[in-house]
């Protein structure tokens, strides 16, 4: 029992050893890398088996490298990921290309080697228009927005305006003298008491000196 399982177990090892290369030989050597395009900018490729046009299961390890028709502008080195939309043979890279006519190229290394160009042309996408909702039975609304738009003031508006106004103005009380003023003044009444006092003090001065004197020369008569 033993030797009839160690037997089935080798027979099945040979066997395997005799599939896989079967399989691998069936593949071929080289891949086939058909540059298909773009999609929103992203390049896109079909990779398959050369010999039997499988798709390849395994994970592509790539490089994606574009240069502009004038050569002034390059872009990559990228890789490629799976593109669920080409599902099994669809690859894809995850980075864009900018608006122009791009040399693409894509090399593979791995799980075989294959190699494929094509020129590109990435077309400028122009922004959706942006649609604005205006609302009818209000007011007027602009074009961009759906903002109502101001009206200018009618002449009979403008007037009322201005009467109200000049109304307002003459019903508001004058304003009151400010505190400057009212300090100015007070020190022009504190000069004039003050210049009034020295005048009267000195004539009362004067009239004091010249009675002492004639009061002097009435003593020195009678002494004489």
């Amino acid at each position: 029992m033993r030797i009839r399982t160690a037997l089935s177990a080798t027979l099945a090892a040979l066997g395997l050893m005799f599939l896989l290369p079967a399989a691998a030989h069936a593949h071929g050597d080289t891949l086939k890398v058909v540059v298909t395009g773009q999609r929103a900018g992203h390049v896109t490729t079909d990779i398959t088996w050369e010999n039997d046009g499988d798709a390849v299961d395994e994970t592509v390890a790539a490089t994606v490298n574009a240069v502009s028709v004038d050569g002034s502008r390059t872009m990559g080195p990228w890789r490629l990921v799976r593109d669920p939309a080409a599902a099994p043979a669809g690859w894809t890279t995850a980075e864009v290309l900018p608006p122009g006519t791009w040399k693409v190229s894509v090399e593979v290394g791995f799980p075989a080697l294959g190699k494929g160009e094509l020129e590109v042309g990435v077309p400028v996408v122009d922004p959706a228009p942006t649609t604005g909702g205006g609302s009818t039975g209000g007011g007027a609304t602009s074009a961009t927005g759906g903002t109502p738009a101001v009206s200018a003031p009618t002449p009979d508006s403008a007037s009322g305006s201005g009467a109200a106004a000049t109304a307002a103005d003459a019903a508001s009380p004058a304003p009151a003298p400010s505190g400057t003023q009212a300090v100015s003044d007070s020190e022009g009444d504190a000069v004039w008491w003050t210049t009034a006092g020295v005048a009267v003090t000195a004539l009362a001065g004067a009239g004091v000196g010249l009675l002492l004197r004639r009061r002097r020369m009435r003593g020195a008569c009678r002494t004489s």
